[in-house]
């Protein structure tokens, strides 16, 4: 839905004259603090993505080679895909890499458009800051169990919902000061 992503805008230009016409990318320090944050998230998701791939061969090894499988490399691959997905989900939100539904925003005039937009990114928003308490939450009571198979404590996988659902709420403010202000979202990988 947010025509801060390049795809919408390139898509729905002709439908959206004024909104697809933002070219002032926000430069303010909240924005340069949000692209910062997806930088960094995606950075540590591929870092977390390599040692995916090392834990499987490690597993992969000691089973066929060494007929002797390390149990913490199935625990480790499945904590990072949490990391990963967690990450991947946020630094979506702030490149508006999720679903749109283009269509709809076009049959409506500009000011309802606007209103959409920031209804939805407010929605969003709520949904990170959900994320973020029932996260915590869980993150809490599961922090004193260990889990059998890392030693670490359970709490752990609970944590990437927390780590996710603060970003959420920081990209999803982003989105809706920089539609307050006519500029647009310039993804993190530009």
């Amino acid at each position: 839905m947010s025509v801060s992503s390049p795809h919408a805008a390139s898509h729905s230009a002709a439908a959206m004259p004024s909104l697809a016409s933002k070219s002032a990318s926000a430069r303010h320090p909240y924005t340069r603090l949000c692209a910062w944050l997806s930088k960094l998230s995606l950075m540590a998701a591929v870092v977390m993505l390599v040692a995916i791939i090392l834990a499987v061969q490690v597993q992969v090894v000691g089973r066929y080679v060494f007929n002797d499988t390390p149990t913490w490399t199935e625990g480790l691959a499945l904590q990072l895909v949490l990391y990963v997905t967690a990450l991947g989900v946020a630094v979506g939100v702030r490149d508006a890499g999720h679903i749109g539904l283009e269509s709809l925003a076009v049959l409506l005039p500009e000011a309802w458009r606007l209103r959409l937009e920031l209804l939805i990114h407010a929605l969003v928003g709520l949904f990170g800051a959900l994320m973020t308490w029932s996260g915590w939450t869980w993150t809490r009571l599961k922090w004193d169990e260990l889990d059998p198979m890392l030693g670490v404590p359970v709490g752990l996988d609970y944590l990437a919902l927390v780590i996710a659902g603060v970003l959420i709420a920081l990209f999803s403010i982003e989105h809706i000061v920089a539609l307050i202000r006519h500029e647009e979202v310039v993804p993190s990988w530009n």
